[in-house]
């Protein structure tokens, strides 16, 4: 009888295996169909997610995301030693009906993960839906604008009091929230219901990571790593709630906070969405002309780069191994997800920049 049983089980999880896999196909292909997804999903469905979760979600100081994730991580390290377990007593049959429970539990994940959020990723690009020409530049376009950026961030800076660099981080959190709030009603293209931010549960252990900040697609809340140096703050934070507002490739993500937060009154807000738009740029200015980004250099203020310092030695402190493969794994998820350029996709907000400012010129 036990065998009978066990047998049915195996069958039944077989069949709802395949039908996950199945599920998971078709939805695999609507990532052909951009102007679909962005009709029916992104500002269809994908809103009215928002309008559910972030009211009954933010009500909770910590994120719910992190206890969700802590819980998942829990239940993975008991089937697994269960699955050994199983396996040392040769008994293979209960082993294997484990194992299929969790390549169900894995498909369920990634079916949630798509519709809860991740199908944002193949919506029409931000250049296409915002009419910014998402095309090459000159490298004397890119130096002009990077000598505009540096003088705006040596600027800001100056302005930053010591009372703006010990402000907490509830407080920042609060002023992102603000930021974001204000982008998204002077324009529907940046529309987010309610939008929220929080701090990482995880922050101690992201650190080395080399992660300032990340997305849970499954609760849509945003979280920031709290102890990253202070100026960081105010743009991670919007950043993440870019992701809120569905927009799901990283580049996008930046450009996104970056206006959000160079758009606020508020003196450390506006510096630090500076300070990340000149570490783009000349990154990017490095990468065509070496001999340029060092003259460049030279016109960043003493306070701006004691601050790039500053900023370089805390993650060189924490650094290790574990970052590396981190870096490996989350290039991959992002070349896996429409973003080619994997980590590169940073990197790629010089280009929404550089066409938002001309048309601001033009």
């Amino acid at each position: 009888m036990r065998r009978v049983f066990t047998k049915n089980i195996a069958k039944t999880r077989v069949v709802i295996i395949i039908a996950l896999a199945l599920a998971i196909f078709l939805l695999g292909l609507l990532e052909d169909h951009p102007k679909f997804i962005e009709r029916y999903y992104s500002k269809g469905l994908y809103l009215f997610i928002c309008r559910v979760m972030h009211p009954v979600l933010n009500l909770f100081p910590f994120s719910v995301g992190d206890i969700v994730y802590l819980v998942v991580i829990g239940f993975i390290i008991y089937y697994f030693i269960k699955i050994v377990r199983l396996a040392f007593k040769k008994q293979f049959k209960q082993a294997g009906i484990v194992v299929l429970g969790m390549i169900m539990g894995v498909q369920i994940g990634i079916l949630a993960f798509y519709l809860l959020w991740g199908i944002n990723y193949f919506r029409p690009s931000a250049g296409e839906r915002l009419h910014l020409a998402d095309s090459s530049y000159t490298t004397a376009e890119l130096t002009s604008l990077t000598e505009m950026l540096i003088d705006s961030a040596n600027a800001t800076r100056a302005r930053v009091t010591t009372a703006d660099l010990q402000q907490s981080n509830k407080a920042i959190c609060q002023t992102a929230i603000q930021a974001v709030s204000k982008l998204s009603a002077d324009s529907s293209n940046f529309y987010t219901y309610d939008p929220d931010v929080k701090l990482s549960l995880f922050t101690p252990l992201i650190n080395y990571l080399g992660t300032s900040g990340y997305y849970n697609p499954f609760t849509t809340e945003a979280q920031m790593n709290y102890q990253i140096p202070v100026f960081l703050r105010p743009f991670v934070a919007c950043h993440e709630m870019s992701h809120q507002m569905g927009y799901g490739p990283e580049d996008e993500a930046n450009f996104v906070g970056f206006l959000a937060a160079v758009n606020s009154k508020d003196r450390l807000m506006r510096y630090s969405a500076y300070h990340e738009a000149v570490d783009e740029f000349m990154r990017d200015l490095m990468m065509r002309d070496s001999t340029l980004e060092k003259q460049l250099k030279k016109r960043v203020s003493p306070a701006v780069h004691q601050d790039f310092v500053v900023e370089f030695n805390y993650w060189v402190s924490h650094e290790n191994e574990v970052d590396v493969i981190s870096s490996l794994f989350y290039d991959r998820f992002l070349k896996a997800n429409n973003q080619p350029q994997g980590l590169e996709t940073y990197n790629r907000m010089v280009r929404l920049v550089i066409s938002w400012y001309k048309r601001k010129v033009h």
